[in-house]
């Protein structure tokens, strides 16, 4: 089987495949175990919002609910330990990290504070009357 870049290879499948839960019966028939997570890792891949996800892997809808039902009842805590586990004990676990850490600074000017000893800080005269504008002057 050719895969895509980032989606499961055949080996990473035959780790996970065992530790999700059984196909739901009843209702309709769930859609492709491996083809929701191949969603999942391209939409946590990408970063990409989950209504841009491509249409090779099914609805949207589909992904975003597995994602949530599996991280509530333990499964995909399950999938990552022994991903991890397995991988790094044979030293094939790539650790890659990516931290946005964007600070935007402003100047304390830009947000109107004022310095002591700044002219803005001074009593202005006023047009009016020629006397400053904080009260009586001392004379």
């Amino acid at each position: 089987m050719v895969v895509g870049r980032g989606e499961l290879t055949d080996k990473a499948w035959a780790v996970i495949e065992p530790l999700l839960p059984p196909v739901q019966g009843g209702g309709r028939r769930w859609r492709d175990h491996r083809q929701v997570i191949n969603a999942i890792l391209w939409k946590l891949r990408t970063g990409a919002p989950w209504r841009d996800l491509p249409d090779r892997y099914g609805p949207w809808k589909t992904a975003h609910e597995r994602l949530r039902l599996w991280t509530k009842d333990g499964t995909w805590e399950k999938i990552l330990d022994r991903v991890i586990v397995k991988d790094d004990a044979v030293g094939e676990l790539e650790w890659i990290t990516s931290v946005d850490s964007s600070v935007v600074r402003a100047h304390q000017h830009a947000a109107g504070a004022r310095k002591k000893g700044d002219a803005a800080t001074e009593p202005k005269p006023s047009p009016a009357t020629g006397k400053d504008s904080a009260g009586p002057a001392a004379d």
